[in-house]
């Protein structure tokens, strides 16, 4: 019989592939940790581990089982979590994933409020692209996840609810053309060398997909990955963007961004609580949820 303790330290080897660290960081001996692996191999009914000399190797089912134990820990820890936070919301772990500007320029306020209502609460936050985010979802290692609406999302899978608006705005370098009327138009964009994620990024697609829906195209692109490396650029008048203002609020204030208006569209989009339908909640991430939805 498969239990807790096996699956733990097969994901532990899996990781570092040393024995001796695995049986450090589990508490017990490397005989009783071996025999560990070993009955979980005779469970599964598989070899696991490649043992070659003295190192360690995951075989392709060592490779195949892995997201399976991943998953079946998380579930096991997420219930403990749930039963033993059922009388006190405020306290336990709350796992969830954020989009990468959401998780680096919203939740870290909105958190810093909430642990003052939850001093003894705990976060664990995963920062990443949309993909990897739902996968995340998927398998059932983040409770919940941040996402922008303009992520496709199955409605017979996940259910979501907006919480937040997003307002992205264009920026320049102090001395930029338009930063002497403060404003542009659409059309004066078309022109300018523009910094952006590349291909794939979801501000990028909802960028240009507001641009086609009224018939307009960038002539002349930059592409950056980093949002960072982009404000940089802009700062040192490689060229323009349009940015969640949420990423450029202390830049616009030190008056090394200009914020520019653009009189004839605006650039905005909501962001979404997005949860699995198959999945329980806990008490402690449905808490923090609602508290979400009451942000303006």
């Amino acid at each position: 019989m498969i239990n807790l303790n096996q699956l733990e330290a097969f994901l532990i080897l899996a990781d570092c592939l040393n024995l001796t660290e695995t049986a450090h960081r589990m508490h017990c001996s490397q005989p009783a940790m071996s025999q560990k692996i070993r009955t979980l191999e005779q469970c599964m009914g598989v070899i696991l581990f490649d043992r070659i000399g003295k190192r360690m190797y995951l075989t392709h089912q060592g490779k195949a089982f892995r997201p399976y134990a991943a998953q079946a820990v998380n579930t096991i820890k997420t219930a403990r979590e749930h039963l033993q936070s059922m009388s006190n919301p405020t306290k336990g772990t709350i796992s969830f994933g954020a989009s990468n500007y959401v998780g680096v320029y919203l939740i870290p306020s909105l958190l810093s409020s909430y642990k003052q209502r939850a001093p003894e609460l705990s976060f664990s936050i995963n920062i990443s692209n949309s993909h990897q985010l739902l996968n995340l979802l998927e398998s059932n290692e983040v409770e919940f996840l941040l996402l922008s609406d303009h992520i496709k999302l199955d409605s017979e899978r996940y259910i979501y609810a907006d919480f937040y608006c997003d307002q992205m705005v264009l920026v320049v370098y102090p001395d930029h053309r338009f930063s002497l009327s403060g404003y542009c138009q659409l059309g004066d964009l078309l022109d300018e060398t523009f910094l952006t994620k590349p291909e794939g990024s979801a501000t990028r697609t909802f960028i240009f997909e507001k641009l086609h829906s009224v018939g307009q195209k960038l002539n002349k692109l930059m592409s950056i990955s980093s949002l960072e490396g982009i404000k940089q650029g802009v700062i040192h008048k490689l060229g323009i963007s349009i940015i969640s203002r949420l990423a450029v609020i202390q830049e616009i204030e030190r008056g090394t961004l200009v914020e520019i208006e653009i009189t004839d569209m605006k650039f905005e989009r909501k962001i979404r609580i997005v949860r699995h339908f198959d999945k329980q909640q806990s008490p402690a991430a449905l808490s923090f949820i609602a508290a979400l939805q009451d942000v303006k």
